[in-house]
């Protein structure tokens, strides 16, 4: 790995081959790496969106996702309700207003339509397994 992002989130995920390919569709990520162990499982990927990089992999067999976790514990069923991030990435992106539409249009949940003011034009979405993005254009002076 040439980057020389000092943090690289690392998200897990139930089906990471599933979360890669749907990351890349609906929210524009281009796949860099993809391993699997003899089971077929996502052992390490990563997607990159710039020079940023986001690292995903299948932990274990036993793993729920943020949303199938919700669904039978309840506590996290309401801290589920709120649209805003508690656990989470921020990514910046050059035209944010086409990717929401894009994202949108591709089956995102949406968690909060978008926002204009300080520090930029933002909105906020989960994934097909519930995680959570805020992507963000920064306003240029």
């Amino acid at each position: 790995m040439s980057n020389n992002q000092q943090i690289i989130p690392m998200l897990a995920y139930e089906d990471g081959l599933a979360a890669m390919d749907w990351l890349c569709d609906v929210f524009g990520f281009t796949e860099n790496m993809r391993m699997t162990d003899d089971a077929g499982r996502l052992a390490h990927g990563e997607l990159k969106m710039g020079d940023s990089l986001v690292m995903l992999a299948e932990p274990s067999p036993h793993y729920q996702g943020p949303a199938r976790h919700a669904q039978s514990c309840e506590i996290a069923a309401k801290w589920s309700t709120v649209p805003y991030i508690i656990n989470g990435v921020l990514v910046y992106v050059d035209e944010v207003v086409a990717h929401y539409n894009i994202a949108k249009s591709k089956g995102a949940i949406i968690l909060s339509e978008l926002e204009y003011g300080f520090p930029g034009t933002r909105y906020r979405a989960a994934d097909l397994e519930g995680q959570r993005w805020v992507f963000m254009q920064i306003e240029k002076n």
